[in-house]
């Protein structure tokens, strides 16, 4: 379990955390130390940790401790407990620790015993060699040496075919013709827009739209968020004092908050409808505009070129009518040494070893 042992305040000053009965009882130890520590026996009295029992038996008489007694408890013989030790502080008995789980080593200066190790191990690892032999499918391992000769390739002509544009020019000349005004067709697209303005309508209401009351909200300094700052730093604005230190206690305070509205509010009449509204009718002006097309090129002369080049390009037809023969030189496939499953073995030797401690 974690443990505290200081605070520090938001100040940067740092306590340390007093505990008065381990003080106490340190001090009580501490007096028990320099009147001196010193055995005085066996006692069939049942004591505990922290208890005030006094006087106590030891051989069979009432003993009064004094600061720095030792006893023990409990040993064989007595009142069957496992064996534990005392010291008496002045005020109470305070327990060394139970030496129960010890048992009789508690009073021993050294002790023995023997457990199993290993004196030697070795493995078995037989060599064998594996035969290859070759697979009808599976990725290609051996290439053998050797050539191929032989081989007559007989094909035929090939006939190609394909369009060809030739280049040359028209002579043309510039004329210019006249154009006439038409309805848009349904799906149409028109293409002239006459010059002109509209004039400005009046706009004027007819009838008013309705209205409705709301609340207007006044702001209202509020606190937002809450902020801490490490101590010994500068303080946040708005600070809490929530501690006091008098003398060595340290108080905390319980921290609260108070309630209220957030907002003000005001009636502010606002329009909750739409007006009607009317204009009146505006007017065109403009002038009159004449239609003619862009001068383009008219065909005037016949066409005059030069002659084109054809390139053409493809596969010949033909076949291989005689497939050749190989002559190369043979090749032998040998594995290495490897080791042969099922073959290995191992033996492990042991002795028995002595343990001693004093």
């Amino acid at each position: 379990m974690p443990d505290i042992s200081k605070i520090t305040l938001p100040t940067g000053t740092t306590y340390d955390i007093k505990d008065t009965q381990a003080r106490s009882d340190i001090q009580d130890l501490k007096t028990a130390t320099t009147a001196g520590m010193h055995f005085k026996g066996i006692t069939t009295t049942n004591l505990t940790d922290g208890a005030t029992t006094s006087p106590i038996v030891i051989d069979s008489e009432n003993y009064t401790p004094q600061a720095g007694d030792i006893v023990i408890v409990g040993t064989s013989g007595t009142n069957g407990s496992a064996p534990k030790e005392f010291v008496w502080t002045g005020s109470k008995w305070s327990e060394f620790g139970s030496t129960g789980s010890l048992k009789g080593l508690a009073f021993k200066d050294n002790a023995s015993g023997t457990y199993v190790g290993v004196k030697s191990a070795s493995v078995t690892v037989p060599g064998t060699n594996a035969t290859v032999s070759p697979a009808e499918s599976g990725d290609a391992t051996y290439t053998p040496e050797g050539s191929i000769s032989g081989i007559t390739w007989t094909g035929s002509s090939t006939t190609s075919t394909g369009k060809f544009t030739p280049a040359g020019s028209v002579t043309t000349s510039n004329k210019t013709f006249a154009v006439t005004g038409s309805a848009v067709p349904q799906n149409g697209t028109a293409n002239y827009t006459p010059a002109g303005s509209v004039s400005t309508p009046t706009i004027s209401v007819k009838t008013a739209g309705s209205t409705t009351t709301i609340k207007n909200p006044t702001s209202q300094t509020v606190a937002k968020t809450v902020i801490a700052a490490a101590p010994g730093t500068t303080a946040p604005s708005n600070n809490i004092t929530y501690y006091a230190v008098s003398g060595e206690t340290l108080s905390l305070y319980q921290l609260g908050y108070t309630t209220g509205d957030s907002i003000t509010t005001s009636n502010v009449t606002v329009k909750d409808g739409d007006a009607v509204y009317q204009s009146s009718q505006p007017t065109f002006t403009g002038t009159g505009t004449m239609l003619t097309t862009a001068t383009i090129k008219e065909p005037t002369g016949a066409f005059s070129g030069t002659e084109g080049n054809i390139s053409v390009t493809g596969t010949p037809n033909g076949s291989i009518t005689n497939q050749g023969t190989f002559t190369g030189t043979g090749a032998r496939l040998v594995t290495s040494n490897v080791g042969a499953a099922g073959n290995y073995g191992a033996s492990i030797t042991t002795e028995n070893k002595t343990v001693t401690v004093s």
